[in-house]
C-alpha cells in the first residue's frame, strides 16, 4: 500500500473562492461587480510581485464564469467544471507558461485554436503566466487577435515586470495591480493555517516570517512548511531566527539607535554579533530601513521634533544606496560596516539653507531698525549692544550651528545679517581700504559729516567681519552674496 503524496501547504491553502484571497479585496471587488453586471471584457491584465494571488485569481475567475450556475463571484463546492479548473484538468481552460512557450509558432498555433468553440465550458479561457517572456514577435502575432477574439474566448495575463509588456498588449487589457500583502494580514493567516494543522506557534515566530515574507503569502506559507519539518509541532521565534538568520526587532531597534547617536562603538559591536550569529547582514539592512520608516512615520504623527525628518530621511537615502554594495560587494561584513558609518555622517550633515534658516533664528524678535547703509550714529558711539530677546537663547555648542563642507561651527552670542545691498552700492573691503589709501581719489574726501560718519562705520563693520569665521564668512559671502550692514558683539570665547 503506497502513501498519499504529501501536498505542501502552499497548494492544500490555496484559495478556492474569492472570499478566501487576502490582501487583495480591490481586486475582488472590482471583479464580482464585473460579473454581476454582464460586463466581462475580453483580456485582463494580472501585475503584481511574487506570491500574492495572480494565478490563483485567474483560476477563480475561470471557474466564476464557466461553472453550470454561472457566471456568479461565488462557486458551489461540488461543481464538478469548478474542481476541474482548480485542479488543472478543465480542457477549456488553458494555463501555458510563458517563460517556455515564448515563439511566435506557439502563439499561432494558440492564435489559430480560438476559433473552435469550447467543448465543455461557456468559455475557452487562456491563461498566460508570465507574459513579459514572450517574444517581439509572438507578442505581434497575438495582436490582432487579442483586439478582437471570438465571443467565447477569454485571455487573463499574469506578470510580475509589467514594463516589459509591450503598450500595445497593455491596451488592450484591463489592468488589474496586485498589491503587497501586509504583515499583519499574513501572520493572521498563518495563525489560521497553524490552528487547522494543529501547530503551536507564538506570535512572535508568525510576525518573524510574515516580515521574511516580504508581502507575498505564498512564500509565508513556504516557509512555514519549512519551520515545521525543522521545529516539529511548536515554532519559536528564536528556531526562525537561527534557521533563516534573521536579526531580532529588538536588536534592529537597538543598531537604529546607535545611528541616531553616533555610536560607532556600539555599530562595531553588534555587527560582530551579527557575523557569529550568522544573521544575514543584506537582510538587516532592509529590516534597519524598515524600522527608520517606521521611526520617521511615528514622529511625523506625533509631532516630535528630536530627530527631525530630514535627518531621518538622510539616513534612508544613505542604507538605500549601499543596499547593492552589501548584496553585490565581496565582503558583507565590511561593506555593512561602511554603509552604517556612512549613514551616520549623512545624519550629522546639514543642508546649507537649513544653516541659513538656523542662523536667522537668532536675530532678535524685537530690534533697533539698522540703516540699510550703515550704523546708526547713536551704535557707533556707544559700547553697549542690543539686548537679545529673552525667548531665543543661544546655547553653546547649539546642534543647529553645524554646517555642511568646511564651514567652522560656532555659535554668536548677537549678530544680524541685513537684506542684500544692491550691486552698484556694494563696496568689498579690499576695495574700501585701496580707496581709503589712495589720496588721490578726491570723491573719498569728505564733503560733509554724514560721508565722513559713513566712511568710519564702514570701517568699523570691515573690522568686524574679518573676526568671523573664514569658513562661515566665505559661505554666506561666495555662495549667497551677503553683505553684512551691522555686526555686534561678537563673543570670541565661543570660537574655541
Amino acid at each position: 500500500m503506497t502513501k498519499e503524496a504529501y501536498q505542501v501547504i502552499a497548494r492544500r491553502w490555496r484559495p478556492q473562492q474569492f472570499s478566501e484571497l487576502v490582501g487583495q479585496d480591490h481586486i475582488v471587488r472590482t471583479l464580482g461587480n464585473a460579473i454581476e453586471m454582464n460586463r466581462i471584457a475580453h483580456a485582463y491584465l494580472f501585475v503584481g510581485p511574487r506570491g500574492t494571488g495572480k494565478t490563483t485569481s485567474a483560476r477563480l475567475l475561470a471557474k466564476s464564469l464557466n461553472w453550470e450556475d454561472g457566471p456568479s463571484l461565488e462557486v458551489a463546492t461540488d461543481s464538478e467544471i469548478g474542481k476541474s479548473i482548480m485542479e488543472g484538468s478543465c480542457l477549456d481552460v488553458i494555463e501555458i507558461d510563458g517563460a517556455s512557450n515564448n515563439s511566435v509558432e506557439q502563439v499561432r498555433e494558440l492564435r489559430d485554436e480560438c476559433q473552435y468553440a469550447p467543448a465543455q465550458c461557456r468559455f475557452k479561457i487562456y491563461i498566460i503566466d508570465e507574459v513579459h517572456m514572450l517574444s517581439q514577435a509572438a507578442f505581434n502575432a497575438l495582436l490582432k487577435t487579442l483586439e478582437e477574439p471570438p465571443n467565447h474566448v477569454k485571455f487573463v495575463f499574469a506578470t510580475t515586470e509589467s514594463q516589459k509588456v509591450l503598450p500595445t498588449i497593455v491596451s488592450r487589457c484591463q489592468r488589474f495591480e496586485f498589491r503587497s500583502i501586509p504583515s499583519p494580514l499574513i501572520q493572521e493567516k498563518l495563525a489560521d493555517i497553524c490552528e487547522n494543522e494543529l501547530i503551536s506557534a507564538g506570535d512572535e515566530a508568525l510576525e518573524a516570517i510574515s516580515r521574511m515574507a516580504m508581502g507575498g503569502m505564498r512564500d509565508a506559507q513556504s516557509i512555514l512548511d519549512q519551520m515545521i519539518s525543522f521545529c516539529g509541532k511548536e515554532i519559536s521565534q528564536e528556531d526562525v531566527l537561527r534557521v533563516y538568520g534573521l536579526a531580532s526587532q529588538d536588536q534592529i531597534k537597538s543598531l537604529g539607535g546607535f545611528l541616531l547617536d553616533g555610536n560607532y562603538r556600539g555599530i562595531l559591536e553588534t555587527t560582530e554579533l551579527f557575523a557569529e550569529s550568522g544573521i544575514d547582514f543584506y537582510r538587516s539592512l532592509l529590516d534597519l530601513s524598515s524600522y527608520y520608516r517606521e521611526f520617521l512615520m511615528k514622529n511625523l504623527s506625533e509631532g516630535d521634533d528630536r530627530n527631525y525628518p530630514e535627518k531621518c530621511v538622510r539616513i534612508l537615502d544613505a542604507l538605500k544606496a549601499g543596499e547593492d554594495l552589501v548584496r553585490m560587494g565581496l565582503s558583507e561584513k565590511t561593506n555593512f560596516e561602511v554603509t552604517l558609518f556612512r549613514a551616520v555622517e549623512a545624519g550629522r550633515s546639514r543642508s546649507i539653507d537649513q544653516v541659513i534658516r538656523s542662523i536667522s533664528k537668532l536675530v532678535p524678535v524685537e530690534s533697533k531698525k539698522k540703516s540699510k547703509h550703515g550704523l546708526s550714529r547713536e551704535t557707533h558711539n556707544s559700547n553697549d549692544s542690543i539686548e537679545f530677546n529673552q525667548a531665543t537663547p543661544v546655547p553653546k555648542n547649539d546642534p543647529t550651528m553645524e554646517a555642511k563642507s568646511h564651514a567652522t561651527t560656532s555659535t554668536f552670542e548677537e549678530f544680524e545679517i541685513a537684506e542684500p545691498v544692491e550691486e552698484s552700492e556694494k563696496i568689498s573691503p579690499n576695495e574700501h581700504s585701496k580707496q581709503l589709501d589712495d589720496p588721490s581719489k578726491e570723491k573719498l574726501i569728505p564733503d560733509t559729516d554724514e560721508e565722513q560718519r559713513k566712511i568710519e562705520d564702514r570701517t568699523i563693520i570691515d573690522q568686524r567681519i574679518s573676526q568671523l569665521p573664514t569658513g562661515l564668512r566665505e559661505a554666506l559671502e561666495e555662495k549667497f552674496g551677503a553683505d553684512f550692514v551691522s555686526i555686534e558683539k561678537i563673543d570670541q570665547s565661543l570660537f574655541v
